[in-house]
Formats: structure tokens, sequence, C-alpha cells
């Protein structure tokens, strides 16, 4: 099983390795099943969240996590790609997210990290591959985790935009530098062969979907996932 459930709301320590599954890419059909196989060797789970608005498609709401939160102790990450996310944060807390992540694009980032704050969720900001460092710095020092899109959301299965490292590197800098626990999220197009670059630019939360779910043995591949990261630090000394 995973972390238990007093300690899944605990903010990990900065820095370190986790993979989080994405549920956009799991067999919806057997969504418990398939949340399950990966638990015993993942302390993580990623919701993506889209309204059809912010981009162009849709997935789940609150009622998904409610009914994955009584099977589950593992940290629900809940990544907010929608216009509005005033509007559901709550919700998303009274189902049992952890953490929720809005995107700086959608503006308002002040009072929706005010509103995080309130609420008891851990506080997460996401920026798009084509933004830039810049548009999240002002708000680092009140993140628990910047999730930096290496592809436009909306779909899973893209190839990873290696451009996005440089946004990581620059967040990895500053968060050193000004001694900020901040987790930095990278979310796309991540596997076997990218996740090495991933952890050199600084990235320490690896959300995989397609990778993880589309694996004959889902646990065994994310298992796989974090030896590389692991392996990658390691060689950086």
């Amino acid at each position: 099983m995973g972390v238990e459930l007093d300690q899944r709301t605990e903010a990990p320590a900065n820095g370190e390795l986790r993979v989080a599954p994405s549920i956009l890419s799991a067999d919806f059909a057997h969504l418990g099943a398939a949340v399950a196989a990966i638990e015993p060797v993942c302390s993580w789970l990623h919701v993506d969240v889209m309204d059809g608005h912010f981009v162009p498609n849709l997935t789940i709401g609150p009622p998904v996590v409610q009914s994955l939160r009584p099977v589950s102790q593992l940290f629900f990450d809940c990544h907010l790609m929608i216009t509005n996310p005033e509007r559901y944060l709550e919700a998303f807390k009274v189902a049992g997210a952890d953490g929720c992540t809005v995107h700086v694009e959608v503006g308002n980032t002040a009072a929706h990290l005010d509103h995080m704050e309130d609420l008891g969720l851990r506080l997460g900001l996401a920026v798009n591959p084509d933004g830039d460092f810049s548009l999240v710095e002002p708000f680092m020092d009140r993140l628990d985790l910047l999730l930096v899109m290496t592809v436009f959301p909306g779909f899973g299965g893209q190839s990873f935009i290696a451009d996005a490292m440089a946004t990581v590197a620059a967040a990895r800098a500053y968060a050193t530098a000004h001694h900020l626990a901040v987790d930095i999220e990278v979310d796309g197009g991540i596997g076997p062969s990218t996740i090495a670059t991933a952890t050199e630019a600084g990235a320490n939360v690896f959300v995989a979907g397609s990778a993880i779910f589309g694996a004959a043995d889902p646990a065994r591949a994310a298992a796989g996932l974090l030896e590389a990261a692991t392996a990658t630090r390691r060689s950086l000394g």
C-alpha cells in the first residue's frame, strides 16, 4: 500500500523523487483496480481535470475523486486545467483532494492560492510549455508545487517538449537560492527516454500516464521510472 492516511497530507520533503501516475491513461472501466495496481510502488496519484474550455478536452470532476478516496491512501495531486478553478476548489477538497494545481494562464493567481490555503490544500501552480519562469516567479515563495507542463495540456500520449526544461532549471535554481521547499513537477511525454532529462534539469516529481498505464505491468513500469530518476540524480553527485 501507499503512505498512511495521516502521512499523505503532510508536505513531502523538498526534492524527494516521486512518480505520480496519471489516471488520464488508466482504464476507466476498472479505475479502482488500476489505482490499486500502482499503489504498492507510488505515493502520489495525478488527477487530470479538464473543462473543454481552457483545454480542448473534457475529463473528470470531484465525483471521481470522491469515489476513489475511500479505496486509496495515495496523495491525490489534482491538476485543474480549467478556466474558473475558484468554482471547484472547495468541491475537490471535500471530495478528497490533497493538493490542487491551477494554471497561471487563467489569471487571478494570488486569489486562487489564497483560496487553496484557506481550504487546507497544498498549493500548486502550473505553467504551459510556451510560458517561462517569469510568469510564476512572483508566486514561488507561496508554492508547495510548481508544475511545468512538458506538453500542451489536453490529451495524453503527446511528445515531450524539451524546451520546457529551461523553466524547470530556472525554477530549481530559484528555489535553491531562496531555500524554498517546493516540489517541481513535470507532466507530458515522461517515460524511460525523457525522465533523465527532466531529472537533470531539476524536476523531482514526474507525471506519467501512458508510460505506466499503457504497460503490461503498470507497477513495474512506475518503479522503473523512479529507478531511472534515482540513477540520474546519483550520477549528478
